[in-house]
This record gives structure tokens, sequence and C-alpha cells, in this order.
């Protein structure tokens, strides 16, 4: 082995252990571009090395096309296919172009199933508001959201942003992409033999190049000179492309499709490859180009947008063809399947490159250590040592940016387009989108909660899915799948390791006690610089369905009303950590987080349901952030109303205000003492809706200021 070999495999982010490897399953040396080809496909993006041995724990009984692009859930004759995935890193140097492009991503593998894009969620996680930085990076990802959201037709429907110092520079950009196809018509991405090969979409340019391996490396100050590792996206031709896509679906000539992500060219064929058992021949001159003088493995690598890797019969080539003609997208015939079991390029007749698909397509698969790390113990006896005035803590909590609307960001997104849009951002817990093939509203939800994974990621994580849960039950719909995308620093640091295992188990179980499935999903690691790390931030996003329209649940309260509270009650001695109002007032960060308990969630969902069904339930708000305070403004809110009444059970009133714990959940009802009769569980009345009122256990506070607070802290920090 020559030093340049060592220099060129080192550089490329190959340890010697795993070119080591490589030398053992192809019992030589690879070539430069094969050494390249591998570099690329066992990145931690592309091979999820430190991750794929824990995925499997997670529960996937149920979930249709499970193991595909994206997996779904039958209702009815329709399959709802769903997926989340991250753009942090190239959001964190170009904030525009990353979050853009990771619409486009998303949307792409929604597309490679068959199905069509109808909605779009984000969770987006950023620095202190207050901090330059951060504003610049939200700034940025928000509009790259919008202007491609809007541009290709899909309306962004639901989403959550939160602010905190650990995200300044790792902001987390995680997207979530919901289609509708039908069941006869789902597409799998394996190849078979005797088939042609047929890229169409966008021309291929050196943009994005090695982004897969930007990915799976930790930020330093060094990073702003990776902005060419971002791609660069085209939403009007993805507007096109996904017409043209889903028509070409249509041809029964047509025998599987995969789009063009990390890694490009090479990971959607060496896996369509790999799944269908069979072998690949790219001939790579024939690849239409944007740029001159392009080299092999500049074709191979390249993350251009925009573009669809198809597997036709060959009797059906000239169809393919005829409709990316008619929308005016380029297309290339670039190679066939074959029954050689073998990966082979070509460049002008020349082989360049001769591997067996499963040597790129399954790389290697570590075991991470789970020591749990000492942090963990100390932060669970931390208590503040501070204490706020009643009035003060509820405007501070009130104006927070993590608790605020969030109307500056989604007002800039079309939420409407598509006429499916039944239940819009800031109307309730979550978002519904008409199934009228089914004849019911399909609810979406995204949720995280990094503080609590950070102090106890077992728990943390398993809450943050029973926070979902509660998202879609409150709006009255049944929960059916889960996908996940786990955002995580460096899985090669101990502590690392034993947050992103130790979650990974949290979510199974929760999942598993909800009996759904986790359909799909996605890890992105290294979300650290030499400065900061991440909270480990699991974010999940969940579907759930409604029969009809009329089981839909409000998320607000209306004057008159009485409010009652069902579920848990806050006691002295309940687990709190990880709370906002503990960030926000005291800035502290500790205590132990609230366990939730499996059995008592799944009785209160099933109690809103029958007084949904009774025609006693008026509105109903989930208890999360904020606590019992957050969700009743949250209520009167969207209600625009006010309220006098006593939420305080314990003589600790912050705690009992703000403090977070599972399984409760605010309802309003126009005939209490009829609803009360109904209810099995433990609750208690806590008030009545009086509008230009907000008398909250003897404080009174202007509910036109807190309004006001409410509306606008982050817009007037933005204007700054």
């Amino acid at each position: 082995m020559t030093q340049q070999t060592i220099e060129l495999y080192k550089a490329l982010g190959l340890t010697g252990s795993e070119y080591q490897e490589i030398l053992d399953r192809l019992g030589r040396e690879p070539n430069e571009l094969e050494t390249y080809l591998f570099s690329a496909m066992w990145s931690e993006h592309c091979g999820y090395k430190h991750s794929r041995k824990y995925l499997s724990l997670l529960p996937s009984g149920g979930a249709v096309s499970h193991g595909e692009n994206a997996g779904g859930v039958q209702i009815g004759e329709h399959v709802v296919v769903f997926k989340v995935e991250s753009h942090n890193h190239p959001s964190a140097v170009e904030p525009f172009q990353g979050a853009a492009t990771g619409i486009g991503g998303i949307v792409r593998d929604i597309l490679a199933i068959g199905a069509r894009p109808i909605a779009l969620l984000d969770s987006l996680k950023f620095g202190k508001i207050t901090n330059n930085f951060s504003k610049h990076i939200f700034d940025g990802v928000v509009h790259g959201i919008s202007h491609y959201g809007n541009c290709i037709g899909v309306p962004t429907v639901a989403g959550e942003v939160s602010f905190d110092e650990s995200y300044t520079d790792s902001p987390l950009v995680n997207v979530m992409c919901v289609g509708l196809v039908h069941k006869d018509k789902i597409r799998s991405a394996r190849a078979e033999k005797g088939k042609t090969v047929i890229a169409v979409g966008s021309h291929t340019g050196r943009d994005g190049i090695h982004g897969a391996s930007f990915a799976s490396r930790e930020l330093s100050e060094n990073s702003r000179e990776d902005r060419p590792s971002v791609q660069v996206g085209d939403p009007f031709i993805k507007k096109v492309l996904i017409e043209a896509t889903l028509e070409i679906l249509e041809l029964e000539e047509v025998q599987s499709c995969q789009d063009f992500g990390a890694a490009g060219l090479l990971s959607s064929s060496s896996e369509m490859a790999y799944k269908g058992e069979c072998g690949i021949d790219l001939h790579l001159e024939r690849v239409h180009l944007r740029e001159e003088g392009m080299q092999p493995w500049e074709i191979m690598l390249s993350e251009s947008q925009e573009r669809m890797l198809f597997i036709t019969e060959p009797h059906g080539v000239d169809k393919v063809l005829q409709i990316a003609a008619k929308y005016d997208i380029p297309a290339s015939v670039i190679g066939e399947t074959t029954d050689t079991k073998r990966y082979r390029l070509f460049w002008h007749g020349e082989k360049v490159a001769d591997l067996p698909p499963e040597s790129l397509a399954q790389g290697p698969k570590y075991t991470i250590n789970e020591e749990e790390p000492e942090y963990i113990a100390q932060y669970k006896n931390l208590k503040p040592n501070k204490q706020t005035d009643i009035e003060e803590a509820i405007k501070k909590i009130v104006a927070d940016p993590n608790f605020a609307s969030k109307k500056w960001v989604y007002t800039q997104y079309d939420h409407t387009v598509g006429t499916r849009t039944s239940l819009k951002p800031g109307d309730a817990g979550s978002a519904g989108m008409w199934l009228r093939e089914e004849g019911g509203v399909v609810g979406l939800t995204i949720d995280s909660n990094g503080r609590q994974v950070f102090l106890d990621p077992y728990n943390g994580a398993g809450n943050t899915v029973w926070e979902c849960f509660r998202n879609l039950a409150s709006g009255g719909f049944e929960p059916m799948g889960v996908t996940d995308c786990l955002n995580y620093g460096n899985p090669e640091k101990d502590e690392v390791a034993y947050q992103f295992v130790k979650s990974v188990h949290g979510i199974a179980d929760a999942c598993r006690a909800m009996n759904i499935p986790v359909v799909s999903g996605n890890v992105s690691f290294y979300n650290e610089s030499g400065q900061r790390r991440v909270f480990p931030t699991p974010t999940i996003g969940m579907v759930g369905y409604a029969e009809s329209s009329e089981s839909i649940i409000r998320g607000h309260f209306a004057e008159g009303e009485t409010l009652i509270l069902i579920g848990s009650e806050i006691r002295e001695n309940s687990k709190i950590g990880g709370s906002l109002y503990h960030r926000v007032l005291y800035d502290f960060l500790g205590g132990e987080v609230d366990v939730a308990d499996y059995e008592l969630e799944l009785k209160l969902k099933n109690t809103i349901f029958e007084l949904r069904d009774a025609g006693l339930l008026g509105g109903c708000v989930d208890v999360s952030e904020g606590g019992l305070f957050g969700a009743v403004f949250e209520g009167l809110k969207k209600g625009n109303t006010g309220f006098l009444g006593n939420l305080i059970n314990i003589p600790d009133a912050e705690k009992a205000l703000f403090g977070e714990v599972n399984g409760r959940y605010v309802i309003s009802a126009s005939s209490p003492e009829k609803l009360t009769e109904a209810i099995k569980i433990p609750h208690r009345i806590l008030g009545k809706c009086i509008n230009n009122r907000f008398e909250v256990d003897g404080y009174s506070l202007n509910p036109s200021e807190l309004f006001n607070l409410y509306d606008n802290s982050i817009e007037l920090e933005m204007n700054e």
C-alpha cells in the first residue's frame, strides 16, 4: 500500500480498519474511483454504520413499504406515506439552500414510492434568538423552506421551532413530507435484471459533491469552506418533476424508481442493484451534465438536485423519454441491469469500476459504548435556588420564543395550496388534511424535546413520542404511525452513544405501548463543534386519522365554557426536569424527568373520544411546554377569550402553573355537570372562560397585554 493510497482514503474519511475491510472484501486494492465510491457509501450519512444495529429495535409491524424510500400506514384503499429527514450541516453553512434542498430531498423520497406529496412539516432548532448569528440562520432557513415549499405547491401545514444555546453552531433542520398513494400503485426501489436505466431530471453538476461526507463529521471553524458541498435546488423544475415522475410511474413498463439523494447516482443505483440482487452497468459519459470536464468520480458523487432514476423494460424507454420531453425535463438512457451481480462503471467504453453491489450498500456496522455518563447523576439532584413573582413569570413564559406564537414563521408558508388543508398552523396541536378518497381527515404532528432527552435519554425520548400522541388525540385523531429523525453529536464519543441507544429504546417502548409502527426515519450524527454539542434531539413525526370531520375536536376554548383538567395532577414530589419554565426563568437545566404512565395515556385518549362521541366535549388542549398555564393560555388565545379560575393546587405556585408532567389535558364544556359525571378518571374543574378578564388564583393580568406579548415577541426580535 503506497503512501499516496493511505493519504487518499484518509482524506476521504475512511479509517485504516475500514480500508482493510475493503481489501478483505474485494481481495484486492480498490482503484482511485472505487475508493471514492466506498468513502461516500460507507460514510455515516449513507451507511448508518453507528446506528444500523440499534434501529432494528424499533417496531415496524403494520407498516407499509418499511425499508423503502419511505414507509406508511394503510387507510382504506390508500396508503399515507411519510418520512422525516435532516439537512442540518448544509443549513449551518448555507441556511437558505440547505433548508430548501432539505425539502427537495424528502419530497423525492415520497415520490419514489409513487405517492403524491400532499403536506410538509418542519422541526427547527436554533441558538438563542438574541444571538445575531442564530438570527441569521433562523431567517435563512425559514426563507429557504417558504421559497421552495411555496414554489412546488406542497403546503407546509405544521411544525415546531425552538431556541437554545446548544444549537448555536449546529442548527437542526428536520423536514417531514407526507404523501398519498393507492395501495395497488406503491413502487419499490428494487431493480430487476434485463432492464434499462434512465436518469430523468436536472443536469448533473459539481454542486453537492462530498455532501454525504460533509454531513458525516463535526462542524469546525473551517466549515464555511464546505459551501460547495451544499446542493442548490430549483423548485420550479421540482414542480414539473413531481408531475413527470408520477406520470412515468403510471407506466406498466416502469419497474422501479429511486431518487438521487445523498451520494447522488452512486447511492441510488447501487442500492437498487443490491435490493434486487442483480448487477448494473452504467455508462457515465451518457449522463447529461451541466458542466464540462466532469470526471467519473464527480458524476457519481454529485448531489445535484431534482433528479430521479428509473428502471424500465427496454420496450418502455421511448414512453419514459416522451413524458420527460413533454414536461421539458432532460432525460438520458445511462445503463442497464444485468445478471452479473456486479456494479460496473464505464467511461467511454473503458471499465473503470467493478464491485459487488453489497460491498457498497452494506458497509461496516459498529457497536457503540452505552456507558452512562457522569453528568446524568449530577444533574438529577440539581434544583433552582431562585423564585420569581408569578405575574412576572407569566409574562416571561408567554413572551419566550420557545412558547410564543410562531406565526412569524408559518405566515411565510403557503399552507392552503392543494385544497386538502382542514386544520391550519396555529389552529390546534396538530394539522389536518382531508382524505376525501376515504371520507376522513389525516392528522399530522411533529415534536421534540432535547432538554428532557439530555437529562434522561430513555424517558425523554419516550415522552416525545407521547407528546405527539397527545397532540393527535387532543384533535380527535387516532394515532397510527411514527417517523423519526434522530439528531445527536459524535457517536464515537461514549456520552453521545449512551444518549442515542437509550433514546432508541425509549422510542421503541413507547411505540409498542401505543401499538403503532415506526414506518421510516433518519439518523443525523456529528451535530457538534469544538465549542458545543446539540442536545440529543430525537424528532418524532406522527400520523393519525379521524373517520369524519365530525370527529375533529377543536383546539380552543369559547366564552362561557368551563375548563376541566383531566389526568395527572402536579404534586410536591412531581418530577419536572427539563421544563421550559426552569430554562426561561432561571436558565436552569437539571432535575429528574417525569415518567409517562402508559396505561393512563391510553385511558385519557379513550376518555376524550368517548366525551366527543357523546357530544359533551367543547375544546381540548394537551398539557406540554409551559405546563398547565401554557395549555390554558393557548386554548384561550386561540378562542380569543379570557379566564377566571384556579390552576394552583400545591403551595409551590410556579411548579403548579408551569411544571411539565405527562398524561394531562385541559378540556372545555358548556355543560360541565354532564361532562364531569361521564369522566371516570381523575379530573378537576379549573374555572370559566370570561371575555376581557384574565384572573388566575387571585392574580389579575391584562389579557390584551399577554396576547400581544405572545403574538409579537419573535417578530419584534427579528425586526431589531
